[in-house]
């Protein structure tokens, strides 16, 4: 996927983010329909660390995923950056009793973009979803196989990313590869 240049040549920079840890214990509300279970208090403290990390990467703007565990650690990043969190279903769980691979792709894709169009004009855009989603994402977006298939192996399920974690997707003006790194991984016992 390339995205195209706009007026202003700045690095973009788009943190792929996962969701804090929510409540694993409430099987009485399904995972992967909204609202979904919301954050535990492990959850709440590693949405405040994940608050830190994105404070000093300077990030402006957050979109997040309509589920309550996305939600919710949007708001608390939110409210302690003093920063915007837009709502927008691209960003929701993968449906995958119900929703093919390349419809996850076309929506995650098409959010990427507009974050890194506007990530050239305002700086850091945060995207708050889920590990699969953010894992096709990633495959799209051409990160090394390997580097994807190692980190699914680091975490729970096949995730990429721990609950609160971020990968940065950064590219330079001039260039048409996306270059991608962990950045954060939570400390929170």
């Amino acid at each position: 996927m390339r995205v195209r240049e706009c007026g202003n040549k700045i690095n973009m920079k788009i943190l792929l983010l996962r969701h804090a840890s929510p409540d694993w214990d409430r099987t009485d509300i399904p995972y992967d329909i909204p609202p979904g279970p919301p954050l535990s208090l492990k959850g709440e403290m590693e949405a405040e660390a994940l608050a830190g990390f994105l404070k000093a990467q300077a990030v402006v703007k957050l979109y997040y995923s309509p589920f309550e565990r996305s939600a919710r650690t949007a708001r608390v990043i939110s409210a302690l950056n003093g920063i915007d969190c837009i709502e927008d279903k691209r960003l929701s769980e993968w449906r995958s009793s119900d929703e093919p691979e390349t419809r996850v792709r076309e929506r995650m894709s098409s959010i990427f973009e507009r974050a890194a169009q506007e990530s050239q004009e305002i700086g850091p855009i945060g995207l708050v979803s889920h590990g699969g989603p953010v894992a096709v994402l990633l495959q799209e977006l051409g990160i090394d196989p390997d580097e994807l298939a190692l980190h699914r192996k680091l975490f729970d399920g096949p995730n990429p990313l721990p609950p609160a974690g971020a990968w940065k997707a950064e590219q330079v003006p001039g260039e048409d590869s996306w270059n991608f790194k962990l950045e954060f991984i939570p400390k929170v016992s």
